[in-house]
């Protein structure tokens, strides 16, 4: 048993917004004690979604708290090549949209990488690039984000600690990664510029965020070997490195993963479920087949010594287990099951399903949204966002072509709908890179999604006063960049959820989506459920709230609460729902670091977690659909 195995200091913050807090003010501490002394503070800076918060707050303590940057120098890390400055994707743009254009910086001391630099010259402006750090007494202070790969900059694997600021190649993951600000992959430029690994060494303080779904690697960079495979790793060897991050991403780490091989631990039921159950998986044994000798050989000694029994702690795990698969996820009706994961009355049950985009209801948990209505409970689905900029500009043509069709064909006047199609027409073929769509376009794009949704209900057997689309403001801006949750959004949900008063509500708790859309939906649904807890609204004490994932992720076994399977038929009747979105298919928008289409990604992660029930001793089914009940 140690102690820690971390090798550079972590610092964990229960969300990205309280880690950037922190982060903000050790920059803000910096700032006053360099200019204190009539000195300039020089920082390193990030891009990517990583850094957002953390530019609000510095935004925020420059207009509210006074804090100045006019003794500020910054120097970015990276930029793509070859990008325009003005593009919306480009690094300048995000710089100046997030940070610069709201604080009091000289723009002379503002240093990015261009883009824009001769190809034949990059070499050139790159060793200048580093002079200009060097002439500014190098940097005080750099922030980095990680990423899925262990890049920092865009230092991809393989990068040598020794490399300099150069024109680099993009690893594909990274590209895929930062698809969603390009709407495909195609449109990722492959090279950067970034500020090579010894460059950042060569900081005098580094702070590395990392948020979200950056577990397994942040936990490789901060436990595992130094490595030119995982560059962030490097950061082992300077002597004044904190990695920041939050819950989520330090979920892999052992102190929070398996505690118990770190210190003493607190055997509560739900850290003897996760400890047995780890310990099966990494010994491929079922969980009653699981020895003393297992025990003891996998740092469990002090759980033997408190509970005295191998097999009792088997069994008492196994059921623990058992107990969260179920077929009737509304509840069993007629049944006294005190360990069944929902109750049995009321049923039928009045059950609303959350769906950030309009399709996520059918692929993160279609299998469980059937049985619910096969069982009889009034199932509805909200679809709070119109999923709107996630549309090819080739199904609008197509469709406005078929309402023009449609009017001809049974003698409907279609002056207008062609005066559409035309302008339309005349609009994608001249609209430029990274121009935002124009209102009539994106009200079009609203619209298919909304037919595909509304068939998908239809599929499953709903009726259309079933389907209720909320249209959320904070998504409407045509942009990939969203707003924050606002009290319009909070205030449409609140009104929805006192019409239905529904006994369920699903909603997505997967966090990973690369646009943050599911995030910000999540958040507006808790902040309703609080206030209507507040007002004293007297249904809200019977409403459960189950937390779904499978888009992009799915849950750890050790947290699943209800599991629910499904048969190879089940499994095929989802599929075919998933594929009436088919303005989501063959060439996923926005589709992040997985290539796979979302019915192939929902069926992977549902069989994988049938098949992790099955190693653990359980029934062997096709696939599962998992939960996590949220407690408020």
């Amino acid at each position: 048993m140690v102690d820690s195995l971390e090798k550079v200091p972590v610092k964990i913050f229960p969300s990205a917004k309280t880690g950037s807090k922190f982060v903000a003010e050790e920059i803000a501490k910096l700032i006053r004690e360099k200019s204190s002394k009539g000195e300039k503070t020089v920082l390193g800076m990030a891009t990517g979604s990583t850094p957002i918060h953390l530019y609000a707050e510095l935004v925020r303590m420059h207009r509210e708290e006074g804090l100045s940057f006019k003794n500020v120098i910054t120097f970015n890390l990276d930029e793509y090549f070859p990008i325009e400055k003005e593009a919306f994707q480009s690094y300048w743009n995000f710089m100046h949209r997030h940070l610069f254009n709201h604080i009091d910086i000289d723009p002379a001391n503002v240093h990015l990488p261009n883009g824009n630099w001769p190809k034949n010259e990059i070499k050139k402006y790159c060793a200048e690039y580093e002079n200009e750090v060097e002439k500014a007494g190098g940097i005080d202070l750099q922030i980095l984000g990680i990423g899925l790969n262990g890049h920092i900059g865009f230092n991809e694997p393989g990068s040598s600690i020794f490399s300099k600021t150069r024109l680099v190649n993009l690893d594909n993951t990274t590209r895929m990664a930062n698809a969603y600000e390009f709407q495909n992959i195609s449109k990722v430029p492959r090279l950067a510029v970034t500020m090579g690994i010894s460059d950042i060494l060569k900081a005098k303080r580094i702070i590395l965020m990392g948020w979200g779904p950056k577990a397994a690697i942040v936990a490789k960079a901060v436990e595992g070997h130094v490595t030119e495979q995982i560059p962030a790793s490097i950061l082992q060897q300077h002597n004044d490195c904190t990695f920041v991050v939050d819950e989520m991403a330090a979920a892999e780490l052992t102190r929070i993963k398996s505690p118990w091989l770190t210190g003493e631990c607190i055997w509560t039921t739900q850290m003897i479920k996760r400890a047995v159950i780890y310990m099966a998986l990494k010994l491929n044994k079922s969980i009653l087949s699981l020895t003393p000798n297992d025990y003891l050989e996998n740092g469990l000694s002090d759980l033997l010594v408190e509970k005295g029994d191998a097999y009792e702690i088997n069994l008492q795990v196994f059921y623990l287990l058992r107990d969260t698969i179920t077929g009737w996820p509304g509840g069993k009706p007629n049944v006294v099951l005190p360990e069944h994961p929902e109750r049995s009355e009321p049923h039928p049950k009045r059950c609303v399903i959350f769906s950030p985009h309009p399709d996520d209801d059918i692929i993160s948990m279609g299998g469980t949204f059937m049985r619910l209505h096969d069982q009889g409970h009034e199932v509805h689905v909200a679809y709070q966002t119109s999923g709107n900029i996630a549309v090819a500009d080739e199904f609008v043509t197509r469709f406005i072509d078929f309402a023009v069709g449609f009017e001809e064909m049974f003698g409907i006047d279609n002056n207008k709908s062609q005066h559409i199609l035309s302008s339309a027409r005349t609009y994608i073929a001249t609209k430029k890179k990274n121009q935002p769509d124009t209102d009539e376009i994106r009200a079009i794009k609203g619209l298919i999604r909304r037919c595909e949704a509304t068939a998908t209900c239809r599929y499953v057997g709903l009726t259309e006063d079933r389907c209720h689309f909320m249209n959320l403001p904070f998504y409407e801006t045509g942009a990939i960049d969203k707003k924050p949750m606002g009290e319009e959004d909070v205030l449409i949900t609140m009104e929805l959820l006192r019409k239905l008063k529904p006994h369920q509500i699903f909603c997505a708790g997967d966090l990973a989506d690369p646009h943050g859309t599911h995030k910000v939906c999540l958040e507006i649904i808790f902040e309703s459920m609080r206030r209507l807890k507040a007002a004293g609204d007297t249904w809200i004490k019977d409403c459960w709230v189950w937390l779904y994932k499978g888009a992009w992720q799915e849950w750890d076994i050790a947290e699943i609460e209800m599991a629910v399977p499904m048969s190879p038929e089940q499994v095929m009747k989802k599929r075919f729902g998933i594929f009436i979105h088919q303005s989501q298919k063959d060439m996923v928008p926005f589709q992040g670091a997985d290539s796979r289409e979302f019915w192939q990604r929902a069926e992977d992660r549902n069989a994988n977690t049938a098949n992790l029930y099955a190693e653990l001793g359980m029934t062997k089914y096709a696939a599962m659909e998992a939960f996590v009940r949220w407690h408020y």
